[in-house]
């Protein structure tokens, strides 16, 4: 009988606090869970080599970048563009954030062209510049170069040419959906 109690005690026990768990919300969403974004460009193909022209051996522009799957409720994009083979480790070559949610493509060498928002604001790269520099990679093996998309549910109250790592600060807990498109650049 004392064993019952128990049992049933114990049992009651785990039921209310599974029940706290899941509603107060103490129960982590995975990553995986997070809407996913498509983000393309007209210039190379996911996997593909980015053409010279977007790189630091030759004129060194943006590519052109087209993205689908923001969700409704999102209040801004940002863009990363990294290179995980770098000798020194990842590589940051722009970071670009408050893209109204709204916008759905960048043209190519998007921060001249007359249809860059104004609202948008670009972070510091590990060339400590300001804004976007291509491939440029040391010569040998092919770098993989990531363009990553994120949906945001909120505008980054960070300033323009704050650090990657300022960025990824102030976004976390804010990602609604994210994308990425990988291409390939390997020097002479």
């Amino acid at each position: 009988m004392a064993a019952n109690r128990k049992f049933l005690f114990m049992l009651t026990f785990c039921s209310v606090l599974i029940g706290m768990f899941l509603t107060t919300g103490s129960v982590m969403q995975p990553p995986e869970t997070r809407r996913k974004m498509e983000i393309s460009s007209t210039a190379f193909k996911n996997g593909q080599p980015i053409p010279a022209r977007y790189t630091c051996d030759d004129k060194n522009v943006s590519p052109p970048l087209a993205w689908s799957g923001v969700p409704g409720n999102a209040a801004s994009l940002l863009l990363i563009v990294d290179d995980p083979d770098a000798p020194t480790g990842v590589w940051t070559h722009w970071v670009l954030f408050n893209l109204p949610a709204s916008t759905g493509a960048l043209a190519e060498d998007a921060v001249n062209s007359q249809s860059f928002p104004a609202a948008a604001r670009q972070g510091v790269n590990d060339f400590k510049r300001e804004g976007y520099n291509g491939p440029c990679s040391p010569a040998g093996k092919p770098h993989r170069y990531y363009f990553k998309i994120f949906a945001l549910d909120i505008q980054l109250n960070v300033p323009a040419g704050a650090s990657r790592q300022t960025v990824e600060a102030a976004m976390t807990k804010h990602v609604l959906a994210q994308g990425q498109l990988m291409g390939t650049y390997q020097r002479q």
